[in-house]
């Protein structure tokens, strides 16, 4: 009965047969005739039985040659997706051969059509023996497919972002959105302190892109990031809030970076180098502690700031860097991001019948829009150490100078200048298997502007001097991964110290402290508690996350008004559902 046989397997499996003939046959050539078996000799002209052994061995060799051949020919074309350009057929064995063999049929195989082979009486090869002569090569494995990623030319464009949707409800009403503005929460015994508030918004969504390159010897990083949360006083179509939601463009981040060797400059808008990091000298936001918080104003005390700048780091190793960076100052008086201001003095309390700024345009009272004249950059230096993965510790400076002419000296816009600056100690440690403590710590003369805002750097005097307000904060708090989810709690506090004088007509207070009735901030506290569970993760696609957070926030006035409470406080709660954009970074050598 003749089968039909598909595949290479079959093929191997004939072949397989023939190879175990060849040994038997040659063994009876080479042994020597038993005296007690089978005549071994013929003559009947033919030659004599072992002649003919030979020849049938030197047929069966052909065939097994011209099998081999064929068996090649076809792992050829399947390896190229096409069928040879003609079938092979074996030589053919002698009559003696034939005569002497076991019958011969014939396989059908649907790329070589019609060969022939020994029958499958034979005894074929042990399977062990088999698959090392013929080993079957495995189907071929899909290729992984990588994170979204864009190439062109030698550069690798990433996109980052995520959507956001965000539900905040808070028991007072600060009217700032989505975004806690720590030191104007209002008092209980106010309108807003009786009203409670509950709101959705998308406006954390961010979008942008990184880009990665080689050129030459040097690493290139380029890196965007954008979100909604821009101004929204004057939506550009109305409406805001009542039908369309406009929420306004904003840029958070745009900075180009180039390492070569040990260096690293970077120039462009990015997080402050005075901001804590997680690890080493970096811009990028995951190296960046700015908290796991979903206020998008994160958690009181921290220090930080996205500010214009250049920024030249040297990395000794892994394990230490040295970073000094110049970036964009502000002569700030306080009054910004609901942080308390100072009082000024008469000389400058109104506003410039020009320019409609205090002090024509010279200080930030929270509401310049990055008019007000600043005397030189901000200068900061950082020295971070990394020992481990496990550990990092970091100490960072900077230094703020300030100057500003009188409108009203005798002659006239005498100048004054006073240079301040602030220091951080920041550290965070891993004390078990994703389980780690942190703190953040920051205390300085003339520095409350990256604290959030929520301190002045200086007071103007009545005889317009400057002098420094003091001030200090710290986020202290653990992180822990469990599973999915990664567990939060931190403690965020802003301390504010008083600066007072009296202003030219010797009686009226100035400054800064119990000067006027809950206006002005001694402390500002805050305790977060938070969860974000990673619900499901795919390379090709995305993640998606669920996040909860509780907070409480307190503050307290230099001077409480008799009869009012001691303190504004409100309890917040949190729940944010955020779709994370794929993409991975390529390595480029790391």
């Amino acid at each position: 009965m003749i089968k039909k046989l598909p595949g290479d397997r079959q093929l191997a499996a004939v072949l397989g047969c023939i190879l175990a003939l060849c040994p038997a046959m040659k063994a009876a050539d080479e042994s020597p005739a038993d005296a007690s078996g089978p005549a071994s000799v013929s003559t009947n002209g033919t030659g004599s039985e072992t002649e003919q052994l030979k020849r049938m061995l030197v047929d069966q060799q052909r065939q097994i040659d011209e099998l081999r051949r064929m068996l090649l020919q076809q792992g050829k074309a399947s390896d190229t997706g096409s069928a040879p350009s003609a079938a092979i057929a074996p030589a053919p064995a002698s009559p003696a051969a034939s005569a002497n063999l076991a019958p011969v049929v014939t396989i059908a195989h649907p790329n070589l059509g019609e060969v022939a082979s020994a029958s499958p009486v034979l005894p074929p090869l042990p399977p062990a023996a088999a698959a090392r002569a013929f080993p079957v090569m495995p189907p071929p494995q899909a290729t992984p497919e990588s994170p979204l990623q864009l190439k062109i030319g030698n550069a690798y464009i990433t996109p980052v972002g995520f959507m956001d949707m965000t539900s905040i409800t808070r028991s007072t009403n600060p009217g700032t959105g989505i975004g806690t503005n720590f030191g104007s929460i209002p008092y209980g015994n106010t309108q807003a302190g009786a009203l409670t508030e509950s709101r959705l918004s998308p406006q954390n969504s961010r979008i942008g892109a990184r880009i990665d390159a080689l050129v030459g010897n040097m690493k290139v990083i380029g890196y965007w990031e954008s979100d909604f949360l821009g101004q929204t006083g004057a939506p550009p179509n109305g409406g805001l809030a009542v039908s369309s939601n406009p929420y306004v463009f904003r840029l958070r981040l745009y900075w180009v970076d180039v390492t070569r060797g040990k260096f690293e400059f970077l120039a462009g808008q990015s997080w402050s180098l005075l901001t804590p990091g997680r690890k080493g000298i970096s811009p990028l936001p995951g190296d960046i502690f700015y908290s796991l918080d979903i206020d998008v104003n994160y958690q009181a005390g921290l220090v930080w700031a996205r500010n214009p700048g250049f920024r030249g780091v040297y990395h000794f190793s892994d394990k230490a860097a040295l970073g000094f960076a110049l970036e964009n100052s502000e002569p700030y008086v306080g009054g910004g991001n609901g942080g308390s201001g100072v009082t000024l003095p008469a000389l400058v309390g109104a506003a410039n019948a020009t320019s409609g700024a205090v002090l024509g345009g010279q200080i930030n009272n929270g509401a310049s829009v990055i008019s007000a004249a600043a005397l030189a950059p901000d200068v900061i230096a950082k020295l971070a150490f990394d020992p481990s993965s496990r550990f990092h510790l970091e100490f960072a400076g900077v230094e703020i100078a300030n100057k500003i002419a009188n409108p009203t000296s005798i002659p006239s816009f005498q100048t004054n200048t006073k240079v301040g600056g602030a220091g951080a100690v920041n550290l965070s440690f891993e004390i078990a298997k994703g389980f780690r403590i942190l703190t953040n710590n920051y205390w300085g003369a003339g520095g409350g502007r990256y604290i959030f805002g929520q301190a002045p750097d200086f007071i103007i005097r009545g005889d317009g001097s400057l002098s420094l307000v003091h001030s200090g904060s710290t986020v202290s708090g653990f992180e822990l991964t469990a599973g999915r989810t990664l567990y939060y709690g931190y403690y965020g506090g802003v301390f504010i110290a008083k600066n007072m004088a009296l202003d030219a007509n010797g009686t009226t207070k100035i400054g800064y402290g119990p000067i006027s009735s809950d206006g002005q901030n001694r402390a500002i506290q805050e305790i977060t508690f938070g969860t974000n569970t990673t619900l499901v993760r795919d390379a090709k696609w995305g993640a998606l996350n669920l996040m909860f957070q509780y907070s409480y926030l307190q503050r307290n006035p230099w001077l409480v008004a008799a009869g009012a409470p001691s303190n504004a406080h409100v309890d917040m709660g949190f729940v944010n559902f955020r779709y994370t954009l794929p993409g991975a970074a390529p390595t480029l050598g790391r």
